[in-house]
């Protein structure tokens, strides 16, 4: 027999009484992209809005194999040690075939899925740039307005697309191996300049090694322009799998949200962070409506073809579509 889904009012006193199963049923409700969830997800966002924003927001990024889930457990134990609550949105590559998660990161944190003041969340990346799910955003506020007082997003990996990141977390964790010189290689400038902090992980493994990557990536960080008149992101040093190091690496954290509190840079970011979000909003969804549009059906299968020939310009093409879907008229002004 089915399971009766939960009212509005239910999943809004369920989630601002901290009921684990309650906001993993919302969650599930802003994932949903069937129109009738998205109405009632959206509503409940609206009606908890007002409980959410008192988060500290963390995203961590890192180069394949820096064992940034080892490191978020680490942390995370750290961290509800200290009386935090802890939210982890751990965004798994999804499969192609059936868009679901294919990692599962309560199978690589196995003790913090466990821990009573922590809750992990994996959500399939499901094609989005940055491998940040659609709804990572409508999650990490339902997390804020459950009571986590810290949320973790975690990345698929590093690239140009961590800008989706960045641009939904208050502070920016780049995780890096010892042995920068190969990596300093083939890093991307963006990442660098996106990092509020670089921390060589596995540092136990080879003490001088973490410690001269460290020297080459404080050199590095320092020929770029701080994003922020008012911080220079450190670089440390820390042990994922033994904890040393996570407690110093915490400090550096909140005394970024001090220094950023005090100047009203962390107010500006997030406001400014909302303003994006509206608009990437905004370009989704007439993306949707664009793709759904019959008319616009019959023109891209036209279209697509000519381009993919070389027989017409990805710019002329572009106009095509745009007038099925506007209006030659609307194109035109």
């Amino acid at each position: 027999m089915a399971v009766a889904r939960p009212s509005l009012d239910d999943l809004d006193a369920g989630i601002r009484s901290g009921d684990r199963a309650m906001l993993a049923r919302a969650i599930t409700l802003v994932e949903s992209t069937k129109p009738a969830h998205f109405e009632q997800a959206q509503a409940l966002l609206e009606r908890l809005l007002p409980f959410t924003g008192g988060a500290q927001r963390l995203g961590i990024s890192g180069v394949p194999g820096v064992g940034k889930s080892t490191f978020i457990e680490s942390l995370g134990g750290h961290l509800t040690g200290r009386g935090h609550k802890v939210a982890v949105l751990a965004v798994d590559p999804s499969s192609g075939r059936s868009g679901g998660a294919i990692l599962g990161d309560k199978t690589r944190m196995a003790t913090l899925a466990t821990n009573p003041d922590a809750f992990i969340r994996p959500s399939p990346a499901a094609g989005v740039l940055g491998g940040v799910a659609r709804a990572s955003r409508e999650t990490l506020l339902l997390c804020e307005a459950a009571g986590y007082d810290v949320v973790i997003v975690e990345t698929v990996g590093t690239g140009q697309s961590e800008t989706e990141v960045a641009d939904m977390v208050d502070f920016f964790l780049v995780l890096m191996l010892p042995g920068a010189g190969d990596e300093l290689q083939g890093i991307k400038k963006g990442i660098l300049e996106l990092a509020d902090m670089i921390a060589v992980n596995k540092a136990d493994m080879d003490a001088r090694a973490a410690e001269r990557a460290a020297r080459d990536y404080r050199s590095a960080l320092h020929i770029l322009t701080p994003e922020s008149a008012n911080w220079s992101p450190p670089v440390v040093t820390c042990a994922g799998l033994s904890g040393d190091g996570l407690a110093a690496l915490w400090d550096e954290v909140e005394r970024h949200r001090q220094v950023m509190t005090a100047s009203g840079e962390r107010d500006r970011r997030r406001r400014e962070q909302r303003r994006i979000w509206l608009w990437r909003m905004v370009e989704g969804r007439l993306l949707a409506a664009l793709k759904r549009h019959g008319g616009v059906r019959d023109t891209v299968t036209a279209v697509e073809a000519r381009v993919a020939e070389g027989r017409l310009p990805a710019a002329k093409a572009c106009e095509e579509i745009l007038a099925a879907f506007l209006g030659q008229a609307a194109v035109d002004a």
